[in-house]
């Protein structure tokens, strides 16, 4: 039993070290993927939050990934302040909180469809001011995106020019590393707010708003704080992917985008910090894998030709379309459930502990005493 005590720390310092491999045995390609794909974790982490602890129904998850980016691209770049970009970085978590914030009175009050409605008119409302606020979005065309620097140390190719075991280091190596830190923050503070007395609140809303009341869970309060938590981070997500891209557009941020994350937390599992990132991961890198290997899968058309099939992009959303459909018909608690139920049949059933000896244990009429007639 003393052992077990020290399993799951260094199964965390082991995958930690795991994790730290592929920027010197991959390239740039594989690189990107795992980028975007933790970018996406960090996002699909708030949005598990809120709509699987909480229980909000949230379609405007887009529009606080939109905030997040711009509001580095604007604070950091010119146009705009100019800041120390780790000072922007910062600035625009803070600022994607801060238009949380102002939507949660809406969040305090309303329910169910009738805030994923309202949710979802952010995204559309979002939609329009990226395209027609040209002095800080740049418009249709969008931005570049400045690169970070934290201490003089550049996350681009060259600035300054860095080699590790002989391995030269450009800038998905390096934002690789970045990555990896915030998602390890991302995942601790998400994990310690779940098991937190406000994360028991939060799941008792979820469970029954009307026994949370009698609890003495404050509802409006506990709602609205819940969509400031996951806007953050969202907003969080925003600024790695923009640092990823390196170019911020309008149309990436749009209803699909808040799609894709609805989908990442079904398939995962709703409420779970492991269930969102698996969701993700999957949701992340299925269209990227099949446009690299579009010219290898059949019914899959390669992108820029003519030929018939479906395009990489429709053909991963039909896949984890019929994913969620599986999920929902026989694993409603996603990935993380199943993996869950998987792990108990696999572990070891303890033995019934041996009873001792009929002949050893003192009968009642043993220790009964005699009854005197009279």
């Amino acid at each position: 039993m003393s052992d077990r005590r020290y399993l799951k720390p260094a199964a965390a310092v082991a995958l930690a070290l795991v994790l730290c491999l592929p920027p010197f045995y991959l390239d740039a390609f594989w690189l990107r993927i795992g980028l975007f794909s933790v970018a996406a974790a960090i996002g699909a982490v708030g949005l598990s939050l809120l709509s699987g602890t909480a229980g909000q129904l949230s379609l405007g998850h887009a529009f606080f990934l939109a905030v997040g980016a711009y509001g580095y691209t604007w604070l950091a770049g010119d146009p705009g302040p100019g800041l120390p970009t780790a000072l922007a970085a910062f600035l625009a978590v803070l600022l994607a909180g801060v238009a949380g914030g102002l939507f949660s009175p809406v969040a305090g009050r309303v329910r169910g469809i009738y805030l994923g409605v309202a949710t979802l008119a952010l995204v559309f409302l979002g939609h329009h001011l990226l395209l027609t606020a040209d002095s800080v979005t740049g418009g249709f065309n969008g931005r570049s995106v400045p690169p970070l620097t934290l201490g003089g140390f550049g996350f681009t190719a060259d600035d300054p020019e860095l080699t590790v075991l002989g391995v030269p280091f450009g800038a998905e190596e390096r934002l690789w590393f970045l990555g990896l830190a915030l998602f390890g923050l991302t995942w601790f503070t998400a994990r310690g707010l779940l098991r937190s007395r406000p994360g028991r609140a939060l799941a008792a809303l979820r469970d029954s708003e009307t026994a949370a009341a009698v609890m003495g869970v404050d509802v409006a309060r506990y709602r609205s704080a819940a969509f400031v938590v996951s806007s953050m981070y969202a907003g969080l997500a925003g600024v790695l992917l923009a640092l990823a891209f390196r170019r911020v557009v309008p149309d990436y941020f749009s209803l699909a985008l808040s799609v894709d994350y609805l989908a990442m937390i079904v398939i995962g599992g709703l409420g779970s910090v492991a269930g969102a990132t698996a969701g993700a991961v999957f949701v992340t890198a299925l269209p990227l894998l099949m446009t690299r290997y579009a010219d290898q899968l059949p019914l899959v058309a390669t992108p820029g030709t003519d030929g018939g099939g479906v395009g990489p992009t429709e053909a991963a959303r039909y896949l984890y379309g019929a994913a969620i459909v599986v999920i929902l018909l026989y694993a409603p608690d996603g990935l993380h459930g199943l993996a869950r139920r998987v792990r108990a049949r696999l572990r070891p059933r303890r033995a019934p502990a041996e009873q001792p000896p009929a002949s050893t244990v003192p009968s009642a009429t043993a220790v009964r005493p005699k009854e005197h007639t009279p």
